[in-house]
């Protein structure tokens, strides 16, 4: 039975970007315009305007003392980062990559740290060169970046990220709890805590990223109290004073039907009521909330046109020259057990009514490459043009853009 054609549905919440005239503007631009400017299909476009004011909804809705680092893993585009070095407190890293990125801005060194297991020798050494904060993931890298440190006559920074003995209920993707490759599990860190003291490192604090992609505030308030208990338990077999405590991201954006932003306001409020008790506990710690997606995911679409259209046994698909070598993440190939679409549109036909069911497929040869399945949308051509929403994190970077040798994508901040 085919299901009810709806006006526009677009199944997230997607009031960000205007409709003027029947077409989506991102960046006060016309799509159609903004194409042109490209010089191309497919690319991405971000909002700076949608980045700035998601920031700042942060911190008009946490708790002053919460300090915003930006992961930057998220989305590294260059014209990116430096925009939010003016925005937020830090940046956190996962690569060397990232760390000329990050050092390329006006971010202090001292307020970027680099975090992921099987960090390199050399990206230890580049790390400590540089004076940003190591996120220590084991005991074997502690004792690398002792001998690293001692080689260039430099004390390194460090911080032991911890792998809690809970996890984020209801995440999208859980990153503590259970035998996990991040971190050092909890009841191990008391000795590490004590070798590190012995190798003379310089002990900043502690980090703990339970999960990510979660739209339930109770399961984030629920971490959050579990998380200032793990630490201050922690900090009494602290060789200093913790001065530093990330206490990870998991808020979430909506990608899906039934699907709502998060509500930060509850969030907050038992934020406010943890801290006393943890600032009493360790009066100097920093309190960092790490986010990538949070911040510039809903800023951001990807652009591909129509180049063909075909009828196939009853369905009819839209094929585009775009693709999932782009876009992994909308294929549904990026961490999906079933594959649900993303939020979808014609972006210059954003007026009429659905009166179509349809496929939208890249030119991949391969029957992965699906950016919509079964979407109902508005009667389209040849050269109209295919918006997928909430793209700003996680997209290109986070897709095989040499799959198949077919040209790369574009970006822009807009």
């Amino acid at each position: 039975m085919e299901s009810k054609v709806k006006k526009r549905p677009i199944h997230a919440p997607m009031d960000q970007l205007p409709i003027i005239n029947g077409e989506l503007y991102i960046g006060g631009i016309p799509i159609t315009q903004l194409a042109e400017r490209a010089g191309q299909t497919p690319f991405y476009a971000y909002d700076r305007k949608l980045i700035t004011e998601r920031v700042q909804h942060l911190r008009n809705s946490l708790p002053e003392e919460i300090h915003i680092h930006y992961a930057i893993k998220a989305n590294p585009m260059p014209a990116i980062v430096q925009h939010l070095a003016g925005l937020v407190d830090g940046f956190d890293l996962a690569s060397a990559g990232e760390m000329k990125t990050a050092l390329d801005t006006t971010m202090p060194a001292t307020k970027i740290s680099i975090a992921g297991p099987g960090k390199t020798d050399k990206e230890l050494r580049q790390a400590i060169a540089a004076g940003i904060t190591i996120n220590l993931e084991s005991e074997e890298e502690m004792r690398r970046a002792a001998q690293m440190g001692e080689s260039l006559g430099i004390i390194p920074r460090v911080a032991v990220r911890i792998n809690p003995d809970y996890e984020l209920k209801s995440s999208g993707m859980k990153m503590g709890g259970g035998s996990k490759q991040f971190g050092i599990d909890a009841e191990r860190v008391p000795a590490m805590l004590k070798e590190l003291n012995r190798l003379g490192l310089d002990f900043f604090g502690f980090h703990i990223f339970w999960g990510s992609q979660n739209l339930n505030p109770e399961a984030i308030m629920e971490a959050h109290k579990k998380t200032f208990d793990l630490a201050v338990r922690l900090s009494e077999q602290a060789p200093g004073k913790v001065q530093s405590l990330n206490i990870g991201g998991g808020l979430g954006i909506p990608y899906f039907p039934g699907e709502k932003r998060l509500d930060l306001t509850p969030i907050g409020e038992n934020l406010n009521n943890l801290l006393p008790a943890l600032k009493s506990a360790l009066p100097e710690a920093e309190i960092v909330t790490e986010l990538g997606r949070y911040l510039v995911g809903e800023a951001g679409i990807y652009l591909c046109k129509i180049i063909d259209i075909k009828a196939s046994r009853g369905e009819k698909f839209l094929i585009t020259d775009g693709g999932l070598h782009h876009h992994l993440a909308a294929s549904g190939n990026f961490g999906q057990i079933i594959r649900k679409n993303y939020p979808v549109a014609i972006a210059n036909r954003m007026d009429p009514e659905a009166s179509e069911t349809v496929n939208i497929v890249g030119s991949l040869c391969t029957p992965l490459d699906i950016l919509a399945n079964k979407m109902e949308l508005p009667q389209s051509k040849i050269g109209d043009l295919v918006v997928i929403y909430q793209s700003g994190a996680y997209g290109y970077t986070a897709s095989p853009e040499r799959f198949l040798s077919h040209p790369y994508c574009m970006e822009l901040l807009v």
